[in-house]
């Protein structure tokens, strides 16, 4: 580079200063625009995988956050660039971090409420009932007496192991894993309403 380049090429800050002497704040901010924005649009095209309208939000934003803090627009030209791109970097972060929170859904039609259906209870206490029964007969012979003895005749576990001739110990663990097995069966027909 030559001096006659580098002459007509006045350093950043030097031009920032001349602008914030003669004119408004809309004109300097417009000058840090012109100094940084595609940089720094770059610089977050990259950060959000290349969403080009979200990059251009946390530009506008960045700007003007800029524009919140006139020291920044004091700054010289490298020192205004960092601040930049580490405000910018920070947005991306908390619209990271908010969006992995609560995921947004958009969609154009709005959300139907389904009908609710009236279902006699009488009803769906006999479909409930024979789904019961059928999977209780997918049980083995044990596991259908103790859970008889147990939950529908409501002996303890010392009747129940009285009444079926086994020890206590017996009769626990029949009833859990009746029990398991009878939650099986029901989901594996469809469960109960």
């Amino acid at each position: 580079m030559t001096a006659a380049c580098v002459s007509l090429d006045p350093p950043v800050n030097a031009r920032l200063s001349a602008i914030r002497d003669d004119t408004s704040d809309e004109q300097l901010l417009r000058s840090l625009h012109d100094e940084h924005a595609h940089a720094l649009w770059s610089y977050v095209v990259r950060l959000t995988r290349g969403d080009r309208a979200k990059a251009q939000d946390v530009v506008q934003e960045t700007l003007l956050r800029a524009w919140r803090t006139p020291s920044v627009l004091d700054q010289s030209g490298s020192s205004a660039r960092g601040w930049l791109f580490t405000v910018a970097r920070r947005i991306v972060i908390d619209d990271w971090r908010v969006s992995s929170r609560r995921p947004e859904v958009v969609t154009d039609d709005v959300p139907e409420h389904p009908a609710e259906d009236v279902i006699d209870p009488v009803a769906e206490r006999t479909v409930d009932h024979q789904l019961v029964v059928a999977a209780l007969r997918t049980l083995s012979v044990e596991h259908r007496e103790v859970l008889h003895e147990c939950y529908f005749q409501g002996s303890s576990v010392a009747q129940a192991a009285a009444a079926l001739g086994v020890p206590p110990g017996t009769i626990k663990s029949r009833t859990h894993y009746a029990l398991r097995a009878l939650r099986l069966a029901i989901d594996e027909m469809g469960g109960v309403s």
